[in-house]
């Protein structure tokens, strides 16, 4: 095994790890808030594929488009005014993440989720009438914020609910909603698309109030996790749910070394500095290289600009739109293969093989690219060449759907002590969101200026990611969330900002000496 996988990790308590329905039906409900960043991946990049959505709020683009014989297919869509659209989401998103840290820390997990669908609700009814590129930004505006707190809160949430042996399993449900919205999002986009008059584009926009709806209602329902309730001075009630949660009347054991994480947590006044102490290098340095990784995979580009990327390519509108379904669908059903395999086969194995995959698939699709359109751009590609793009795009949809995608949100969840949880997931989540927005602002042109190469520039950095967990990332799975601080006591290489003041597992968890 490469030093980058042993965690020396061998065990601590080991807690009732069944799958009750209570755990169940709370993941699931909780997994909901993955819908609607999902959801707004698909629909944005399908409602900027539609003329009629083109000629009403970007007729540049729409006049470019129309006369695509004589332009360059590498630049007919770059448009810094409809990259704002898209991208001014992941930007409000990365604001909201901060502010989100606090109201989950202090009023409770599902108080943070509660506000993310409300706001994301709102976002889709003005996008949904939007008249004007003010409103549309706006609404806009509103979904980043919705999307800030869901993503910052759900995945904290699904871990500290989870029994360790399973947390892979349940956590990835959040990229799972993340794959069924995009899908659900692409055969809506193929469906209004057909509907005549040109005003499907309101209904794609105005369907995002559904799942907001199902994650606004679903948090006033749900139980908050029993950390949280800990931390914030409810002790009996928290040992009823998580008694509940475990399907086991003892959960004395589990129950005190949470309390004993909370205590800890409570001693530590500012979080934000604390978080860069020594001892917290290994979690800081990974929570925010991974999401990092996760964009520079080039996959929101795909799954963003599928319809546009498809049409640029070659084919019609429809049929493109129908390509992106495709990919929708591979997505899913990657996802189901990683949440088969991640408490199984581990988190490493997913990383390593998933960026192998995609690295190959990447040099293809640029290599087909410049064999169609070489340097020019102009050109139009030949039904058997597009097909062989879309299956490599599926590949590397497939390769991404079962290793970054879930994994990006799930390790960054499971490695922070109670103590700097929130600000963790936060760092995460504003990372992830700056990066987007940063790539998807500047995608369109980037394509139009580095052409083919674009392909090229993310696969290079595919090669970087994949070394990097090959050496640096420990494997967390069947850990409890609590006991984390031991696998980087572990490792080759984060040991060295540990001391054993900062394991103190003799006091906090009796016999878990490794």
């Amino acid at each position: 095994m490469p030093a980058g996988g042993f965690t020396g990790y061998t065990g601590g308590h080991h807690y009732p790890g069944k799958i009750t329905w209570s755990v169940i039906i709370a993941c699931c409900v909780a997994s909901s808030g993955g819908l609607i960043f999902g959801y707004d991946i698909g629909i944005s990049g399908g409602v900027t594929s539609m003329d009629s959505f083109l000629s009403k709020f970007f007729p540049s683009v729409y006049h470019l488009e129309e006369n695509s014989a004589s332009t360059s297919q590498y630049c007919k869509f770059d448009s810094q005014l409809l990259t704002l659209f898209t991208s001014s989401l992941y930007l409000a998103a990365l604001v909201a993440s901060f502010v989100a840290a606090t109201v989950t820390r202090k009023y409770g997990r599902n108080s943070s989720m509660f506000v993310g669908g409300l706001t994301f609700l709102v976002g889709a009814v003005i996008n949904g009438v939007a008249l004007n590129v003010f409103m549309l930004i706006l609404g806009r505006v509103l979904l980043g914020i919705g999307v800030g707190f869901c993503n910052q809160s759900v995945p904290v949430y699904l871990s500290e609910m989870a029994p360790a042996k399973h947390r892979g399993t349940l956590n990835i449900a959040f990229q799972l909603m993340v794959t069924i919205g995009i899908l659900v999002a692409n055969l809506i986009n193929y469906g209004t698309a057909q509907i005549p008059g040109g005003w499907g584009w309101r209904l794609s926009l105005g369907l995002a109030a559904v799942p907001a709806a199902i994650i606004t209602i679903g948090s006033v329902l749900l139980p908050d996790t029993p950390n949280s309730l800990v931390e914030r001075g409810k002790a009996d009630q928290a040992k009823r749910i998580l008694s509940k949660i475990r399907g086991v009347p003892d959960v004395h054991a589990e129950f005190e070394e949470i309390v004993a994480a909370c205590d800890e947590a409570r001693s530590i006044e500012r979080p934000w500095s604390n978080i860069l102490r020594k001892k917290y290098r290994p979690q800081l340095t990974i929570s925010a290289l991974i999401p990092l990784f996760q964009q520079l995979t080039g996959i929101n580009v795909i799954m963003f600009y599928a319809p546009v990327l498809f049409k640029t390519i070659g084919f019609g509108d429809n049929a493109s739109l129908l390509s992106a379904v495709i990919t929708g669908l591979i997505n899913v059903g990657a996802t189901v293969i990683s949440i088969i395999l991640v408490d199984r086969a581990g988190r490493r194995i997913l990383f390593l093989e998933g960026g192998i995959q995609m690295l190959i698939c990447q040099v293809f699709v640029g290599a087909l690219i410049y064999v169609q359109f070489g340097v020019s751009g102009i050109g139009t590609a030949s039904k058997s060449l597009a097909a062989l793009l879309l299956v490599f795009i599926c590949g590397y949809v497939a390769a991404f759907a079962w290793s970054w995608g879930p994994l990006g949100w799930l390790v960054p969840s499971e490695i922070f002590p109670l103590e700097i949880r929130s600000a963790g997931q936060s760092i995460t989540v504003s990372m992830n969101m700056l990066f987007t927005f940063a790539i998807g602002q500047a995608f369109l042109s980037m394509l139009c200026h580095m052409k083919f190469g674009l392909f090229f520039f993310f696969a290079g950095w595919v090669i970087i990611m994949t070394l990097f967990v090959a050496f640096f990332v420990p494997e967390t799975k069947n850990v409890p969330i609590e006991e984390m601080m031991l696998v980087w006591n572990n490792h080759w290489f984060w040991s060295r900002f540990l001391s054993e003041e900062d394991i103190h597992v003799g006091n906090r968890y009796s016999n878990s000496h490794v």
